[in-house]
């Protein structure tokens, strides 16, 4: 039944789009990726991370299944724009993504596993500029192009509304949007008293271009219900929206928060300035706060920045370096965190195997270490180009931590190993990590390329926050990744 259904709805596809040629152009890109993973320690350990397991919160700890180190990865993309005119269409992509072995790649019996990953209408109001963009779609807050994606929310999607107008040409242009992140009940509470069950977006954005510069002030804000799923709405970066958003705090005795309600705001600036071209300097600048009117322990604020160079003038590499830093948690949970909160992060310089940025053979595929709550610095060098159609990026990241190993080791000594503070996630000020990623790129054809990834990663971790358990599990064996494979695009 599950092939006879999977056949029906690609057969629907096609008639669909054969009836829409009539009344208009349908235009159609897709990529696939399919790719051999080896991936050794991770974690550090080789073992699972901590999870939560419902809304209550409940959680099951670290270290309790162990790592298959070698899967084949596939991925099937394709997009659909269904083109009334220049100035309406339709978007729908459908994809497939799974382990050769289990769900639709499976031999016998296979589960059909077709997501829909965008589905969106886009049109320009009559005799202007405006572009509206409707449905589930791509959406990013600003953040520089050195750095991948937005600290605060990025490289994901969300069902949203999102308006784009040019002020000026070409000089000055805003954006607005409106996203629902979450909305647990749907139409209707499960009681008769409304609970707050949702996790709404608002966003603004201003763009300005001058002669050797680009900056865009920004500002976005949430209104954040209490019973909202934060606790098991999984992101790809291995976290969840009570870690990203919530205090530790909150899930001390009286746990979740006092109001039904609570806003969160952030306001921040990117800028890249080229007047020094070749030499490039890239920046974002954010603070965010929220729940700052509910329990002392509920509060969460803090600070990111970041800054980028690099010099364009070589003709067969280009070379980088950048640095961060962010507040981290103090000694009490009892008074709040000092963390920025954020929804859901995409950003990394370089490609470090560190975070999850720019991978291109991206399922299980980098450590995803927290972005919040440390420092670093680094070095890259990129499009390293000796030989025609094959290129190099080859990046150094040191990693330091700013929390006070005081509040995790306290947090672990209260609910034992828990998601929201994780060894080898989130690092104390007596911890570091170091990490190396040399990624390559051959176009075999133009539209066909042979990907070869690889990443290295070494930690030391206090056994006084994490238990010897863990720690001497992760001084066993540096982490390591090969990614290797084939990326078609079409």
């Amino acid at each position: 039944m599950r092939r006879i259904a999977l056949l029906f709805c690609l057969a629907a596809l096609a008639l669909g789009t054969t009836m829409a040629q009539a009344a208009t152009e349908v235009r159609m890109v897709g990529d696939a990726l399919i790719f051999g993973n080896f991936f050794a320690n991770q974690n550090f350990t080789g073992w699972n991370r901590p999870a939560w397991t419902s809304d209550v919160p409940t959680w099951t700890g670290a270290g309790t299944q162990t790592e298959d180190r070698f899967q084949v990865w596939e991925r099937f993309r394709v997009r659909a724009d269904f083109v009334a005119s220049e100035a309406v269409k339709f978007r729908l992509g459908l994809k497939i993504q799974d382990i050769w072995g289990h769900g639709t790649y499976t031999a016998a019996n296979p589960s059909a596993a077709i997501q829909v990953y965008q589905a969106f209408l886009q049109f320009k109001w009559p005799g202007t500029d405006i572009q509206l963009t409707a449905g589930l779609q791509d959406l990013s807050l600003p953040t520089s192009a050195f750095f991948c994606d937005s600290v605060v929310f990025g490289g994901d999607r969300a069902a949203a509304l999102v308006i784009q107008a040019p002020l000026l040409a070409d000089t000055l242009s805003v954006s607005a949007g409106f996203a629902r992140m979450i909305d647990k009940n749907r139409t209707f509470d499960t009681t008769t008293t409304q609970v707050g069950d949702e996790l709404d977006l608002y966003f603004l954005t201003l763009t300005a271009v001058g002669p050797g510069f680009t900056t865009t002030p920004w500002a976005a804000a949430t209104v954040a219900g209490r019973d909202a799923s934060y606790y098991t709405t999984y992101s790809f970066a291995n976290t969840t929206f009570a870690e990203n958003l919530l205090s530790a705090g909150s899930l001390l005795a009286p746990n979740k928060w006092k109001n039904n309600q609570n806003p969160y705001f952030w306001v921040g600036d990117t800028f890249e300035i080229t007047a020094l071209d070749p030499i490039k300097f890239y920046g974002d600048v954010i603070y965010g706060a929220g729940a700052m009117a509910d329990r002392k322990k509920s509060k969460r604020q803090g600070w990111f920045i970041d800054l980028g160079a690099e010099y364009t003038g070589f003709d067969m590499v280009t070379p980088k370096i950048f640095g961060w830093w962010s507040t981290g948690e103090d000694k009490s949970n009892r008074n709040g965190s000092e963390r920025l909160p954020v929804i859901e992060s995409c950003w990394g310089p370089g490609n470090s195997f560190l975070f999850d940025n720019y991978q291109d053979l991206y399922m299980n595929s980098n450590m995803g270490m927290s972005i919040v709550g440390n420092w670093g610095i680094g070095a890259s060098l990129d499009n390293i180009a000796f030989v025609e159609k094959l290129s190099h990026r080859l990046t150094f990241t040191y990693l330091h931590g700013n929390n006070a190993a005081r509040a995790i080791r306290d947090l672990n000594t209260v609910l034992g190993s828990n998601p929201y503070f994780q060894m080898g996630h989130d690092l104390t000020s007596n911890e570091y990590v170091l990490g190396a990623n040399l990624d390559n790129k051959y176009m075999i054809y133009e539209n066909l390329a042979l990907l070869l990834e690889t990443g290295w990663a070494h930690g030391e971790f206090q056994k006084s926050v994490w238990g010897k358990r863990l720690v001497d599990a992760s001084r066993n064996g540096d982490t390591w990744k090969v990614a290797f494979g084939f990326q078609y695009k079409f």
